[in-house]
This record gives C-alpha cells, structure tokens and sequence, in this order.
C-alpha cells in the first residue's frame, strides 16, 4: 500500500469493491492529477440466503418473470435492485441456470421485463449478465428518486389493466423508501404498484475490518503519507473505525476533543452517516458529500481543501 501511494494522498473507501468495475476506483485513480489512491476496506460481510435464491430460481425456470401473452405467469412484472449484493445473488442464479442448459435464459427473462436499477454499480452489474431486459433508472441515484421513476415508467407499461407485482431483491438491513412510495394509500388503486421483498442475502460487520483498516492507515502513516482521506458510506463499522483512529474516550465512548487539525480526515456519503456518528459518538466528519457518488465524495474534498487553503 505505502509503495502503491508514494506521493498520493491515500483515500480509504470502506467498502467492498464493485465487480466489474468500481466507479469510486475509475475516478479517484485518475482525477484531481493523480492525486488520490484509491484502496478498498471492506466493512460488511455478505451471506447470500440458499432458500431465497431457490426461490428466485423457481419463479424464472416457472416463468413467473413472463407475461401471460408470452405464455407466462406473470407472477412478477419487474425487477427492484438497489445493491451490488442483491445483483451478485441475481447473476448466481442466471448464471447457474445456463450451464445447465436446460433452459432458455433468454425466454425466461424477455425483453418486456424492466429491471429498475439505482446507480451506474448495479447497472453495470446486471449488464455484464448480457440480458435482453432493459436496465433503467441507473441515473436516480437513490431509492426516493428511483421510486418516483418506478411509478411513471411501469405503470406507463400497463395503462387502463391492472399490472402484475414487483419482485424486490433486498438485503436485511435496507430503507423501505421503495415499497412505501408504490404502495402508498394516497395514489389510486391505477397508479400503486405491489412491492413484493425478498430478503436475498444478511449482512454484518466483517470481523477482520477493524485490524485491516488499522493496519492500512498505520502503514500509511508509518511510511510518512501524512494526510488520508477516509470515505465512510454506512453507519456499521463507524464504532471500530473511530475507535481504531484513537478518536473516541474508553470510559464514555464518546469523541473526544482533540485541538487542532488532524492528518486523517472523514467524509461521509451523506447526512445518514454523519447523524449517526453525531448522534452515537458525539463525533462530526469533516466533510458530507452532497450527492451520494463518487463526483459527490471528488466535490466535497476539494471543497474542504479549498476553505483550508
């Protein structure tokens, strides 16, 4: 690590790196003239749940995911992903019902089934499947946003009948913004949307992230990098990450009050995280991107550095 940021300002993303590709890592390793680099600190751990993939697999191979013109059951008329880990658990399944062979993905999962999406992670996710579906509302960007979308777009699919539910791929932690906004009793019975939830996959902390992180910004600073920036994008691991740092007093577990500036700085992806540290800890990050993204987490540094030039 100390070698990879000779002359870069380390920048410590607590999380699991995106598959195929990760948009946090394309831009933090090119922008601002190579100033940053980029290094993945997983925080959650993921376990996929065998029974909810079951299920999944059983309502494509049932063609529960095709229309009833198409000689489907149209169990379920679109698909909700607002996580990487939810896509990953969907690509297990598809993936496994075509080496098998025995059915036809492409029949299965028609061009007539909308797959609504959060951002660019979970839509590049689902593209690498090579699926004739449409991914859509990859540039919502969060679950509010994304429903409003939702509601427009698929009951535009179904005017004057009445659509079938919506198959909703969640974790076990996650907001219910979505279900609430399609089924809320204030819209008429023609523009509500049935959210059915699957709980796909748990998540906890990741039992090593506390000595992993510790260990990377220790090396850092061992090393003589003296400014990091950490990006912080969830309130689990938040307690092992300030307690790593030092920042939080052992009796009361609490911030503590430190004069001057400090050569590791905290940003968080939004006013979820930073409340959560103020309110539990005590504790104010430095900065608070404005748009949960990478160009929000770019913007908000340089914005901070700006004010301290």
């Amino acid at each position: 690590m100390a070698e990879h940021s000779r002359g870069k300002t380390p920048i410590l993303l607590l999380k699991t790196k995106s598959a195929p590709t990760d948009t946090y890592e394309e831009l933090f390793s090119t922008c601002d003239n190579n100033r940053y680099a980029p290094v993945f600190v997983p925080v959650l751990e993921h376990r996929f749940k065998r029974d909810a993939l079951d299920t999944v697999r059983q309502h494509i191979i049932n063609r529960g995911l095709v229309p009833t013109s198409q000689k489907g059951l149209a169990t379920y008329g679109a698909l909700i992903f607002t996580s990487q880990r939810a896509v990953e658990a969907f690509n297990e399944v598809v993936e496994d019902i075509r080496k098998e062979g025995s059915h036809a993905v492409d029949e299965l999962l028609p061009g007539t089934l909308p797959l609504y999406v959060v951002g660019p992670a979970t839509a590049r996710g689902l593209q690498a499947l090579n699926l004739r579906c449409p991914i859509l509302g990859e540039e919502t960007g969060n679950g509010e946003a994304l429903a409003g979308f939702i509601l427009e777009h698929y009951n535009s699919l179904y005017s004057g009948v009445l659509n079938p539910p919506i198959l909703f791929m969640v974790g076990d932690k996650r907001r219910d913004i979505i279900p609430k906004t399609l089924q809320s009793e204030q819209l008429p019975s023609d523009r509500s949307a049935r959210v059915d939830e699957l709980v796909i996959y748990e998540t906890g902390e990741m039992h090593s992230f506390k000595t992993d992180f510790t260990t990377i910004w220790r090396n850092n600073a061992d090393s003589g990098l003296k400014h990091q920036w950490i990006v912080v994008f969830s309130p689990t691991g938040c307690q092992a990450m300030l307690e790593s740092l030092g920042l939080l007093e052992c009796d009361t577990g609490k911030a503590k009050k430190i004069d001057g500036p400090r050569n590791i700085l905290i940003i968080t992806i939004g006013p979820t995280t930073r409340d959560y540290l103020i309110n539990e800890f005590g504790f104010t990050p430095d900065v608070v991107a404005e748009k949960p993204s990478p160009e929000g987490i770019a913007e908000g540094i340089r914005a901070f550095l700006k004010l301290q030039s």
